[in-house]
């Protein structure tokens, strides 16, 4: 395994044209047409720029498709077909009022690809998406030519083990209090305003001259949607699904792991098991100093180049 290291309370009006902006902004920055899908009877809304390869976007908790606008233009334009998705309860997709799962949305991504990709492809996540990217190069190994990794979530809850004290045991009993039918609405109100969310940012991002008002919108629009609610609470009590040491002795396609070392919810110790994974795929892991949970928006200035250069060592050593 090669190690590297590499340096670095609003209207409902007001929200639906904070969303429409976001909804064009979206568009602009991506240099693509934002489309929609329907999946199960649910709108999926996602998006595709440029030609090659297929590559697939996978975005975080809480994220959309608009949080890869830095990303997918540089990537489309070294030569890929890119291909970014809201998963289902997120971004302008539907957020119905159901159980949500790592496994729900490996089955939303599968029939994504059977769709609209249908040649193996690139996967790219952050968070929960690369845990979820993690999932389908394992379980789907003919669909996946490989992965790369962003500071992978050790669940689709955090584990309170895997976090930063006091952080483990806020987010577990937020958690509880948050499913409260009378408490979590008004407790979700109040951290999806827009200063909240700022703050948060400010928390879990390492560089902090990433956080815009551009992005604290990107993230606001959304969770002023119907279903916005239930979706938030649905997740934070769901199974956290296999972990990565579950998954990556079972791992066959090649893996590059970046991971920032200011992150708080994924802490780079919690990396370590990348290093050391007794795979037999290829893995490469590197580190970010001075960032924190969202590499690819925090620094794309250095994680775009070291996707694509990752990938065309890939193409040369197939």
């Amino acid at each position: 395994m090669e190690a590297l290291r590499s340096q670095g309370r609003e209207s409902a009006s007001e929200c639906e044209s904070t969303f429409r902006d976001q909804d064009c902004m979206t568009v602009a920055m991506a240099a693509a047409i934002a489309q929609d899908w329907q999946w199960q009877g649910h709108k999926i809304r996602w998006t595709v720029a440029g030609e090659g390869q297929p590559l697939i976007l996978l975005h975080g908790f809480g994220a959309n498709l608009g949080h890869w606008r830095k990303n997918i233009p540089a990537i489309a334009a070294g030569g890929y077909r890119v291909y970014a998705l809201d998963l289902l309860g997120f971004g302008a997709s539907d957020k119905p009022d159901r159980d949500y799962s790592l496994d729900l949305w490996a089955e939303l991504v599968n029939d994504f690809w059977t769709t609209h990709i249908q040649q193996p492809a690139w996967v790219v996540g952050n968070s929960i998406g690369a845990l979820l990217s993690l999932m389908l190069l394992v379980d789907q190994p003919d669909r996946w030519r490989g992965g790369v990794l962003l500071n992978c979530a050790g669940g689709l809850n955090h584990r309170p083990e895997e976090m930063i004290w006091p952080l483990g045991w806020v987010m577990s009993s937020f958690a509880k209090v948050v499913n409260t039918p009378k408490i979590g609405p008004f407790l979700f109100n109040q951290v999806r305003q827009r200063f909240r969310i700022r703050q948060t940012l400010r928390q879990v991002y390492g560089n902090r001259n990433a956080v815009t008002e551009e992005l604290v919108d990107l993230l606001y629009g959304p969770s002023c949607d119907p279903g916005a609610y239930e979706v938030f609470a649905a997740i934070l009590r769901s199974p956290a699904g296999p972990s990565p040491q579950e998954l990556l002795p079972q791992l066959q396609r090649p893996l590059l792991v970046i991971w920032g070392e200011a992150d708080p919810w994924t802490p780079v110790s919690a990396s370590k098991i990348f290093q050391t994974a007794d795979s037999e795929a290829v893995i490469e892991y590197l580190t970010l100093p001075a960032t924190g949970h969202c590499p690819h928006d925090e620094r794309p200035e250095l994680v775009n180049p070291l996707i694509l250069n990752w990938l065309d060592r890939q193409a040369i050593a197939a």
